[in-house]
């Protein structure tokens, strides 16, 4: 049993005597190249204890820099990926453009072959009735458009004005079953009618004897025979040519030569005889 009357060492003595060692065994360590290789051999136990109070530390440190690294991948990763369907976007654009300006090209060229006044219209909608093929332009009386006008597109005739307002028109294609256009072939002159058909989306020819000289991929063209149409644009190529025997007639179509689902340029032309 400890005497209540020992008195324990002063904290400040101990301090002193702990600073006093250490003093000595820095001077030691400087004076002495023996107290190196002591200190030396003594690290050998301690490393291993040091590497693993400094391991938890490294650790969090290296998990730290991981998810940091990873955010960032992740972050660039987004911002190129939005990046990249920007510059898609604009790529497409510029295709779009690009065949916009071919197609406006081919339309100017188009409208240097025609004789007399033209003038470059847009289409600003499609008749959405079945069985029904009639778009809508941005040009009207105000532009000094007519019914019966004809139009072209850069690869041939499209079709004619039906009706006029203000500042639009509205446009009956030469597939619409109402259309009918004088055609000859530009092979061998034959002449024909050429009337739409909404079934197909093509041309058929009316009343062509079964004897007739025609042939698949003959080019068949206006014929300039009535007032609404010039002479020698083309119409459309024969792309089907059924002799029955039941019939009396021989069944004839024509593909258009006018890309009339996607044409968005039209050329209006006046023509001479109604100029």
């Amino acid at each position: 049993m400890r005497s209540i009357f020992t008195r324990e060492p002063q904290p400040g003595l101990r301090a002193f005597f702990l600073i006093i060692l250490s003093i000595t065994l820095m001077v030691m360590e400087k004076r002495l190249d023996q107290f190196v290789s002591i200190r030396a051999a003594l690290s050998l136990p301690v490393a291993p204890l040091q590497y693993l109070v400094s391991w938890p530390t490294d650790f969090v440190d290296d998990l730290k820099d991981a998810i940091s690294t990873h955010d960032k991948l992740v972050r660039e990763n987004l911002q190129l990926k939005t990046e990249q369907l920007l510059l898609r976007s604009q790529l497409q654009r510029l295709i779009a453009i690009e065949s916009e300006n071919n197609y406006l090209k081919a339309l100017l060229q188009s409208s240097h072959q025609v004789k007399g006044k033209t003038l470059i219209a847009e289409l600003l909608a499609v008749d959405s009735e079945p069985f029904v093929n009639q778009v809508t332009i941005d040009k009207g009386w105000r532009d000094s458009v007519y019914v019966g006008q004809p139009v072209l597109d850069a690869n041939g005739v499209m079709g004619q004005v039906i009706q006029v307002g203000p500042i639009t028109s509205r446009i009956l294609l030469v597939n619409d079953p109402h259309s009918g256009i004088a055609v000859q072939n530009a092979r061998n002159g034959m002449r024909a009618v050429a009337v739409g058909d909404s079934y197909s989306g093509k041309l058929r020819l009316a009343y062509v004897p079964k004897t007739a000289d025609i042939h698949i991929g003959d080019l068949f063209i206006t014929s300039g025979l009535g007032d609404h149409y010039p002479e020698g644009y083309p119409v459309g190529k024969i792309s089907s040519v059924v002799k029955d025997p039941a019939q009396q007639f021989a069944t004839i179509y024509l593909q258009p030569s006018a890309h009339l689902d996607s044409s968005r340029q039209v050329l209006l032309i006046w023509y001479q005889r109604n100029a």
